[in-house]
C-alpha cells in the first residue's frame, strides 16, 4: 500500500438511476428526496467529494448543489462550469455565494463541452478548439475576479471592463480549486495555464500515463504542477466471480439494437477527443469489453462520458488502483449502479483495503428501536 491513501469522491446521478443501463426497468428518478439520501450516506460514510453531471438530461448541478450543501457536513460539491453559457463575472459571483454557503465545500469542474448538437442547442456554435480559445479567456476573466475582486480583459471571445466582484470573497483563496478534462491538445493548453486538478476517464494504464505525462510537461514549462484525478465506476465484490457476474448483470437488459442505435447516436454527436478515445477501447462488441487486466468497458457500450470499470474483489480492484495512484493519480470520483446501495457496498469492502480512514456504519440502538450512525470500530465491538 502507498502511503498517501487516494481520496476517493463519489457520484450523484442526477439524471436517474437504476440496477441496469440502457433500460427503464427498475429506472429511479432523479427525485431530490433520493439524491440527498446519496450525499447523505457519501458524507457519513467518508468520501471525500462528489461528482454532480452536467447536461440537457441532468438536473442542473448548481441548483441540486445548493440543495444538498445543507444537509453535509464534509462533502465537497464538484460542480460543472460551463464557458460560454453565461459571463465570467455572474458565474463568479455564484461560485463564490456557493462557495460560502457550502463553508469552503466548493469544487469546480471546468466542461467545455463536446457535442456541438447539444451546445448548438444553448446557443453556442464555435468548433472545438475555439470552444478551448473561449475556454482559456473565461478562466482568465474568472480567475482574476475571484482573486482580486476586479479585473480588465479584452480578447477574440469576450471582454470585461472595469469588472468588479462585489463586496464578498470565496471561503476558499484565491478562488474553489478548479478541475478540468480534456484529451485535445487544446484542452491540455487549458489545463495546463488555469486549473488545479486535470480529469482523465479510466483508460488502459498505458495510455493514462501517457496523457499525464503530456499534460505534466505542458504544465511544467509554464512553470505549474498539478494534481490528477481519474473518473471511473466500481464493481466491487467479495470475490472476483461475483464482481464478474455483477458487471454481466448490469447490461443484461441490452439488446444488439439498443447497443448500436446507442453507439451511431455517440459518434455522430461528439467531437470531443476524450469521447472518442472511450469508444474505440471497444467498438461497441460485447466480445472485448476487458480491455485491460480487470478493467471493463461495458457500461460505454451505450453512456456518454465514462464507459470503464474496474470489476474484482476489494483486492483486486485496489492493486488496480494503486497502479494508476503510482502514475500520478490522487483522487478517484467513482460510481455505481445503483449508486446509493454502491456508495456503502465500496465503503464497506474497498475502503479498509485502501487504506481510506474510518468510515460508518449503522448499527441498531436496540432491539426494535431505529438506526443510528456508529464509526466503524464501534460497530466492531
Amino acid at each position: 500500500m502507498t502511503a498517501q491513501p487516494l481520496n476517493l469522491f463519489w457520484f450523484l446521478p442526477t439524471s436517474g438511476d437504476g440496477r441496469y443501463i440502457g433500460t427503464e426497468e427498475g429506472h429511479r428518478p432523479a427525485d431530490i428526496g433520493y439524491l440527498r439520501e446519496i450525499a447523505v450516506a457519501a458524507d457519513r460514510l467518508g468520501y471525500g467529494g462528489a461528482l454532480l453531471p452536467t447536461g440537457t438530461n441532468c438536473l442542473d448541478g448548481w441548483m441540486v448543489g445548493s440543495a444538498l450543501a445543507p444537509f453535509t457536513e464534509r462533502l465537497k460539491f464538484l460542480l460543472a462550469l460551463r464557458p460560454g453559457f453565461l459571463t465570467p463575472g455572474l458565474a463568479a459571483r455564484q461560485s463564490v455565494a456557493l462557495d460560502r454557503i457550502s463553508n469552503g465545500r466548493l469544487l469546480i469542474n471546468i466542461v467545455t463541452g463536446g457535442q456541438p448538437k447539444e451546445l448548438g442547442g444553448d446557443g453556442l456554435f464555435l468548433d472545438h478548439d475555439e470552444r478551448y480559445a473561449l475556454t482559456d479567456e473565461f478562466l482568465t476573466i474568472w480567475r482574476a475576479l475571484i482573486a482580486n475582486g476586479q479585473t480588465d480583459f479584452a480578447g477574440k471571445h469576450l471582454t470585461a471592463r472595469d469588472a468588479k466582484l462585489g463586496y464578498f470573497e470565496s471561503v476558499q483563496r484565491p478562488h474553489p480549486p478548479l478541475w478540468f478534462g480534456g484529451s485535445s491538445e487544446a484542452g491540455i493548453d487549458v489545463a495546463a495555464q488555469h486549473v488545479d486538478t486535470y480529469l482523465t476517464w479510466a483508460e488502459p494504464p498505458a495510455q493514462v500515463a501517457e496523457k499525464l505525462a503530456a499534460v505534466k510537461a505542458r504544465a511544467a514549462a509554464r512553470g505549474r504542477a498539478l494534481d490528477y484525478g481519474m473518473r471511473v465506476h466500481l464493481i466491487v465484490r467479495e470475490t472476483d466471480a461475483e464482481a464478474w457476474e455483477a458487471a454481466e448483470r448490469l447490461i443484461s437488459r441490452l439488446s444488439d439494437e439498443t447497443i448500436a442505435n446507442a453507439q451511431a447516436r455517440m459518434r455522430a454527436d461528439t467531437d470531443s477527443v476524450g469521447q472518442l478515445r472511450q469508444l474505440a477501447l471497444h467498438d461497441g462488441r460485447r466480445g472485448r469489453l476487458e480491455i485491460s487486466p480487470n478493467l471493463w468497458a461495458g457500461v460505454g457500450l451505450v453512456r456518454h462520458g465514462v464507459g470503464t470499470a474496474l470489476v474484482g474483489s476489494p483486492q483486486t480492484v485496489a492493486a488496480r488502483l494503486f497502479a494508476y495512484q503510482a502514475l500520478g493519480i490522487q483522487t478517484i470520483i467513482a460510481s455505481g449502479y445503483p449508486h446509493l446501495e454502491e456508495a456503502y457496498r465500496v465503503a464497506e469492502l474497498l475502503f479498509p483495503v485502501l487504506g481510506i480512514g474510518q468510515h460508518t456504519k449503522v448499527v441498531p440502538l436496540s432491539p426494535g428501536r431505529e438506526f443510528r450512525a456508529a464509526p466503524a470500530r464501534l460497530a466492531a465491538e
